[in-house]
């Protein structure tokens, strides 16, 4: 029922800034308790990045991003925003916008549902 798309994406250089927006629609009639960003580059793992709290505002980072990275989010739009600052090689990856529902600790890396993702490539 619920969609997520991710937008944003694109070839940058190294030091740049780029912000995603992940617009959630089909589910308007409650709040999600969690959203957050995830990423995956090429032939790695899906990894953690930030989540950010529904109605709380509460932020969780990780340290590879913590400094550089904002998350933030729109609760009337259903939109939940990631800004990536001082971009570094090493954050090339397709980034996923995630949600959930279920009253979980911020730090829980459990998520209901998962946007296509959008390819977010620095080049140095």
């Amino acid at each position: 029922q619920v969609q997520l798309v991710e937008s944003g994406g694109g070839l940058v250089q190294a030091g740049d800034s780029l912000r995603l927006s992940c617009a959630a629609s089909g589910r308007t009639d409650n709040i999600y308790t969690t959203m957050a960003w995830f990423r995956q580059a090429a032939g790695k793992d899906r990894e953690f990045v930030a989540a950010i709290g529904w109605s709380a505002s509460v932020t969780y980072y990780a340290d590879s991003v913590k400094g550089r990275f904002t998350i933030s989010k729109d609760n009337a739009k259903n939109t939940v925003d990631l800004q990536m600052n001082s971009l570094k090689s090493e954050d090339t990856a397709i980034y996923y916008c995630a949600a959930r529902w279920a009253p979980l600790p911020i730090t829980s890396r459990n998520y209901d549902y998962w946007g296509q993702g959008t390819q977010v490539t620095v080049s140095s």
